[in-house]
């Protein structure tokens, strides 16, 4: 009888009839039958004892032996002998045996007679008689009377009461819920236990939600952010404490409430809730504590918790042991678990088994995973099967994948058709793709939208796109807000953009004076922020960089350090880079090479390299090849260049024709 719940807790002893002199047997009696009903209690030699002792004195009209016998009689399955004992217990006055004469009845579907023994009990002051009455009335669609009775029982401290009450004001989204799930959970009900962590867990999650929107809304205020969709302006109310003490809090509650479910994930789990050990080594993952989570884990996929075995796979991947990951992964897609069946199609697609991947990727689109089809449509895409991939990008994106949705678009637009792109970006973007959102920009630009393209980087650069807050930054920087430009910059270069880089290093060049010269005996300054910017954009291969570095560097005195900084940017294709080397080594006295150098930069459109190599011609007597460079040179410019390359050059031809 699921509704009743666990049939051996139900069953009670006790008398409703006050006889003081069978205090001391009652309690007695109560021991006896606990035992009996107990999980895992005495063996089977001493139950039948207990039984054997309790009938012959229920034969000789012991009425608390008859309440026992009865019991253990119902839990043993032999309804025909506890009904005989039980009616003759309650006829007697006995108040579990009312209750569990209840029981008996209900098993045997006389509802209505059960509920009134229950009634009975339950008036004596049985709470089990109480919860069972209210769950009878709940069944029977009278929530009232089922709230008065399961509160009957609650308010005497039965736990299935109490558990039974929750989930009724539960489901009227009462909040009274929480504190009978809270009772239920103090006196070990397992299953209270883990809704009330549930409870807690979301909340919390909440909580940590709240307190990055508060942070998203402060930020912007601070920062002068644009009114975008992005930037959380609308949230402006929450954010008048500026000071950071409104996320603070927020954080704060969302972790304490977080412990307090991972205690009660803990006591659940403890008595054998799978699930409960499922979140509980969630939690314990997310704080690094992976040790104990993939205990946790392991216990609850030992009791076939398919996502537990799916989560223990990923844990163990983590630490390198692919095998035993792929064992779990295996069991857990037996079971129909999607995720794992994408994991085991993503081992297989990396070893190259292009088969197998996508038979686990289609595992797991039967199992309802839809990132099953967009790994096939990713699987077909690396194999040049764009018709394929376009077909199962489409599956996928229509069952609302935003980022099978992103994919499509990208597929449609290097197809040549951007219009019917655009709404699979929009739609992937506004379903939170943070990479349509970016792309989206990317389309409006083309399209001389800078507007349009401007909201699309900054809602991708707020959820932390890398390239979107470098258009971002460049956008400002072009409208003359370096300070919303610098803190653009600093976000994408952080993120590992070295052209982000190499850009927030020339603001914060800009600002800072000319070094002087170190006087005799200085020591050499520390590198300064701007320096390190350029540092790691060069460090990156940002060619302009690079020469800014070696620039840097040669100011200091290193022309070791220079001279690499210099070749890096020359070998990449730097013209600048090239030249300078050049000088470097034409000041070392290696002029045939630095003429090498100066070659590759003037062929690469560098006006002073050819005016240099015009000079070296002059200097060896090579009036020709003089000539030659000194008109790439006037080609080239700049126009100091040209200037001097024509007068060079026209010295050049009188010295030819003299």
């Amino acid at each position: 009888m699921d509704f009743m719940g666990d049939r051996a807790t139900l069953l009670e002893t006790g008398r409703f009839v006050p006889r003081q002199a069978d205090d001391a047997a009652d309690v007695e009696n109560s021991r006896g039958a606990a035992g009996a009903t107990a999980a895992g209690g005495p063996t089977e030699s001493a139950d039948a004892e207990t039984e054997a002792r309790h009938r012959r004195a229920a034969d000789t009209g012991d009425v608390a032996s008859m309440s026992v016998l009865g019991a253990l009689l119902l839990r043993r399955g032999d309804l025909d002998a506890a009904e005989k004992y039980l009616r003759a217990a309650t006829a007697a006055g006995d108040r579990a045996a009312a209750n569990n004469l209840g029981v008996l009845l209900h098993q045997r579907g006389y509802t209505e007679e059960a509920s009134g023994w229950w009634r009975v009990a339950a008036v004596a002051g049985s709470a089990a008689a109480a919860h069972a009455l209210g769950r009878h009335y709940r069944e029977q669609g009278d929530e009232p009377a089922a709230e008065y009775w399961l509160r009957l029982s609650a308010e005497q401290g039965h736990a299935l009461g109490a558990y039974a009450l929750a989930d009724l004001l539960e489901h009227r989204s009462d909040v009274g819920s929480e504190r009978w799930l809270r009772a239920a959970a103090e006196q070990g009900h397992r299953e209270a236990s883990y809704r009330l962590a549930r409870g807690l867990e979301r909340r919390a999650r909440q909580a940590a939600r709240t307190g990055n929107t508060v942070r998203a809304v402060i930020a912007g205020k601070r920062d002068g952010a644009r009114d975008s969709p992005a930037s959380g302006a609308r949230q402006a109310p929450v954010a008048a404490r500026a000071d950071g003490a409104v996320p603070a809090a927020a954080a704060d509650a969302g972790q304490s409430l977080l412990a307090e479910a991972a205690q009660w994930y803990r006591q659940a789990a403890a008595r054998g809730h799978r699930r409960a050990a499922l979140h509980l080594g969630a939690i314990l993952e997310s704080r690094g504590e992976l040790k104990e989570a993939g205990r946790w884990y392991l216990t609850s996929a030992e009791d076939g918790e398919a996502r537990a075995a799916c989560a223990l796979g990923f844990l163990l991947r983590d630490a390198g042991d692919e095998e035993s990951a792929a064992v779990w992964w295996l069991r857990a897609a037996q079971d129909g678990d999607g995720n794992a069946a994408n994991a085991l199609g993503a081992l297989h697609a990396a070893r190259g088994e292009q088969q197998t991947a996508e038979r686990w990727y289609r595992a797991a689109m039967d199992a309802g995973d839809v990132n099953g089809a967009y790994n096939l449509g990713l699987l077909c895409a690396a194999q040049d099967r764009t018709a394929q991939a376009e077909q199962w990008y489409r599956r996928a994106a229509y069952a609302g994948h935003r980022e099978a949705a992103n994919a499509l678009a990208v597929l449609l637009l290097q197809a040549g058709d951007p219009t019917g792109a655009e709404p699979w970006f929009s739609k992937a973007a506004e379903a939170g793709s943070v990479d349509a959102a970016f792309n989206l920009g990317i389309l409006y630009a083309g399209r001389d939208d800078d507007r349009t393209a401007l909201v699309w980087y900054e809602r991708a650069a707020a959820a932390g796109h890398t390239e979107a807050a470098l258009q971002v930054g460049i956008a400002c920087l072009r409208d003359g807000d370096e300070q919303a430009a610098e803190r653009h910059l600093r976000c994408a270069a952080g993120g590992g953009s070295a052209e982000a880089a190499f850009r927030l290093a020339t603001v914060l060049d800009a600002r800072q004076p000319p070094p002087g010269a170190p006087a005799l005996g200085e020591t050499q300054p520390e590198k300064t922020e701007c320096e390190q910017w350029y540092e790691r954009a060069a460090e990156h291969g940002h060619r302009r960089a690079q020469v800014r570095v070696g620039m840097l560097a040669a100011g200091r005195g290193d022309m070791v350090d220079a001279a690499r900084w210099y070749r890096q940017a020359a070998e990449a294709g730097s013209r600048n880079g090239a030249f300078n080397l050049g000088l470097l080594l034409a000041r070392e006295g290696s002029e045939r090479e630095a003429a090498l150098w100066w070659s590759r930069a003037a062929q690469a459109g560098h006006g002073r390299a050819a005016l240099r190599l015009a000079l070296l011609a002059a200097r060896r007597g090579e009036l020709a090849e003089g000539q030659r460079w000194c008109a790439r040179a006037v080609e080239l410019g700049p126009s100091e260049v040209t200037e001097r390359a024509a007068r060079l050059r026209e010295a050049l031809h009188q010295e030819l024709t003299a």
